[in-house]
C-alpha cells in the first residue's frame, strides 16, 4: 500500500480550516455553491456571461448557476432526459449530450430554446458521454456502448462511427490546431481522429489496463489523461509521438477528470483523495486540495481565466477554485 508523506499538525489543521471555511489557499480560493438536491450534477460549463451551466443529470434538465447570486434554474430537456456533458460551442450556446434521449441537444442562452438532434434511425442506445468542436465548427462526441460521432452544425447531419476495441469512449476533446482526440475507458488507450474522414487511429498508453478516462490538450497540442486504474496523469505528445505518466500521490489515487487551464497547469479531481489536484508540468509537482463536502466525486472539471470548476455529483453541489 502506498503511504501519504507525513506533515506536520498545524499545516493539515490550516488546510482543513481553510477548505471548510471557503479560504484561501495561499493565492487560491475553494468555494461551492449547491444546486437542487437530487440533480446528481455531472458536467460544468462556465459561460460566456458569467454564468455556470450543469448537466442535472438525475433531474432531466440543464441547470445554470448565477456565482453572484448563489440561485440556480433548470430546464427541463426532454421526457427520459438524461444528459451527462455539456460545453459551450462557438455560437454561446450550451451544447449537451443526452444519454437518456439517445441525442445532441442544443440550448440557446438566451432564449433557452431547447432542441433535440437524435442519434440516426436506427441507432442502438449509446450511453452518449462528452463531446468537443473542432476548428471547423463540427461538434464530436463519444457513446460508452461502443461508438463515437460528430454532428455537422451546418447541415445538421448526425453521423455515428463503432469505436475502435468496442466499448469504452468517455472523454474527448480539441486542441489548439482543431486536432480531436478521445480516451476509452474499457479500451484503456485513446485515439486520435481524423476529422476529413472520421476514421479514429488507437494510441496505447504505456501502463495496460490504465483506464484512460477522460483526455484534455494544453497550448502546445499535447495530450494530458486521467488514468483511472492506473492512478496516474498520463502524457501523450503527437510531435514526438512519446509518452511520459506520473503516480498522483496518496495511497489510493482515482484521477476521474482532467483539464488544462490558461497557464498550461494541470487539474485532475482525485475521487480517492476526495480533492482537486493541481499538476504542474514545469517542476513536474502535484498538490492536492481537499475539497470542503465529501464524498465530492468531481466527475468533470472546466475553467475559464482564474477559475477552475467542477460538479461534485457526490453532494449535490457545483465547486470552484479561484486563483491569481
Amino acid at each position: 500500500m502506498r503511504k501519504r508523506p507525513l506533515r506536520g499538525l498545524s499545516l493539515a489543521l490550516f488546510l482543513l480550516v481553510a477548505c471548510f471555511t471557503g479560504g484561501r489557499l495561499g493565492a487560491e480560493e475553494v468555494r461551492e455553491y449547491p444546486v437542487p438536491r437530487g440533480s446528481h450534477p455531472h458536467d460544468v460549463a462556465p459561460a460566456p456571461d458569467g454564468g455556470v451551466w450543469y448537466t442535472a443529470q438525475r433531474s432531466g434538465a440543464l441547470g445554470k448557476l448565477d456565482p453572484a447570486t448563489g440561485k440556480t434554474r433548470h430546464i427541463p430537456l426532454g421526457k427520459g432526459s438524461s444528459p451527462h456533458g455539456v460545453i459551450v460551442g462557438p455560437d454561446g450556446a450550451a451544447w449537451v449530450t443526452d444519454s437518456g434521449l439517445n441525442a445532441i441537444v442544443r440550448v440557446d442562452p438566451k432564449t433557452e430554446k431547447v432542441r433535440i438532434f437524435p442519434l440516426p434511425a436506427g441507432s442502438a442506445y449509446a450511453n452518449l458521454n462528452t463531446a468537443a468542436f473542432d476548428k471547423k465548427g463540427t461538434l464530436w462526441f463519444t457513446g460508452q456502448r461502443g461508438i463515437y460521432g460528430r454532428l455537422d452544425t451546418k447541415t445538421e447531419r448526425v453521423t455515428v462511427y463503432p469505436a475502435p476495441k468496442g466499448s469504452g469512449p468517455y472523454g474527448i476533446a480539441s486542441t489548439p490546431d482543431g486536432s480531436v482526440y478521445f480516451a476509452s475507458l474499457a479500451g484503456s488507450y485513446i485515439a486520435r481522429i481524423d476529422t476529413d474522414t472520421g476514421a479514429a487511429r488507437v494510441i496505447e498508453p504505456p501502463t495496460k489496463r490504465q483506464g484512460a478516462r477522460r483526455v484534455w490538450s494544453d497550448s502546445k497540442g499535447r495530450i494530458w489523461v486521467s488514468e483511472w486504474h492506473g492512478g496516474r496523469l498520463g502524457l501523450y505528445d503527437p510531435a514526438s509521438e512519446t509518452w511520459r505518466e506520473w503516480l498522483l500521490p496518496g495511497e489510493d489515487p482515482q484521477p476521474y477528470a482532467v483539464y488544462v487551464d490558461d497557464r498550461d497547469i494541470v487539474w485532475l479531481s482525485d475521487f480517492g483523495a476526495n480533492a482537486l489536484v493541481k499538476f504542474d508540468p514545469g517542476r513536474e509537482s502535484f498538490e492536492a486540495i481537499r475539497l470542503p463536502s465529501s464524498p465530492a466525486n468531481v466527475r468533470q472539471i472546466l475553467g475559464r481565466p482564474g477559475e477552475v470548476w467542477g460538479a461534485e455529483s457526490g453532494v449535490d453541489k457545483l465547486v470552484v477554485v479561484r486563483f491569481r
